[in-house]
């Protein structure tokens, strides 16, 4: 269990994550959405250790993660949105670095590494960028972590390639872990993150559940424009609108609309999931 409570962190005069409170619980994929400079990668890395909290905590089972203590050393890993060429082969790589981590599994890196047809004896400075990072997604999803911080995963990533990450992703992962994924690309991961988290400058807009999400609001997928919406967007052959629930009514989340919901009514929002 990740508990965040009254996090704060600045980068000189620059606040950029301020009074942050949450729960991150095992058995799930956190999807971390915000526009650009609200502090994603910060909170990834405040959570993995590499900065510490200025005010405010961050417990890991009871642990702070700035102290670095291999016991949750071993049993965490964070990936980078850019990642390093390394003058090494992909299989010797995965062998050496893999022995920090006491259940990473070489068979299990390999394995992943030919569904992302990648090459085990290819050096990683003469891959190309998609194949670079499939290499050390290969290798975290092969760490057998139970605390998994991915920052932007599937920049870089061509379609079919962004296809097995979601596979490799639900297939290789313990069911206790707590993986946290941030995003811009909300449309690759959408089937697979839930619960949904939105940062705002200096503030949590939402941290709910897809369950949660859908009782609250609904989403309108018709060719009638409502003007009680709380956000419409034309699509080929009608609209997508998301309104509130009142009627209790069933629907799929659109997380892109939700997106934007959010930003466009952040005080109604919060005031609307302030029970959850």
């Amino acid at each position: 269990m990740i508990q965040i409570q009254n996090l704060a962190f600045s980068y000189g005069t620059k606040e950029v994550l301020r009074n942050i409170s949450m729960k991150l619980e095992p058995g799930k994929i956190y999807g971390l959405l915000g526009e650009n400079g609200v502090g994603k990668t910060t909170l990834l890395t405040l959570l993995c250790g590499l900065k510490k909290a200025q005010a405010g905590s961050i417990s890991v089972d009871g642990h702070i993660p700035f102290n670095r203590q291999p016991l949750l050393l071993q049993d965490q890993y964070y990936l980078p949105d850019e990642v390093a060429p390394l003058s090494d082969k992909a299989i010797s790589w995965g062998r050496a670095t893999g022995k920090f981590w006491p259940h990473f599994s070489l068979d299990k890196y390999e394995a992943i590494l030919k569904e992302f047809e990648v090459q085990t004896d290819q050096k990683m400075n003469a891959m190309s960028a998609g194949q670079l990072k499939k290499t050390y997604i290969a290798f975290a999803l092969a760490s057998g972590v139970r605390y998994l911080y991915l920052d932007e995963p599937t920049n870089g990533l061509d379609i079919p390639s962004k296809a097995q990450f979601r596979s490799a992703l639900m297939k290789y992962t313990s069911e206790d872990a707590t993986i946290v994924i941030s995003t811009h690309q909300v449309r690759d991961l959408e089937n697979i993150i839930d619960p949904i988290i939105i940062l705002d400058t200096h503030e949590v807009l939402l941290n709910a559940s897809l369950e949660q999400i859908a009782d609250k609001l609904y989403f309108d997928y018709g060719t009638t424009l409502h003007h009680e919406s709380l956000y419409s967007e034309q699509l080929p052959g009608g609209f997508i609108q998301v309104l509130s629930n009142t009627q209790g009514r069933d629907s799929k989340v659109n997380i892109e609309a939700l997106f934007n919901t959010v930003h466009k009514h952040k005080e109604l929002v919060k005031k609307l999931f302030s029970n959850e």
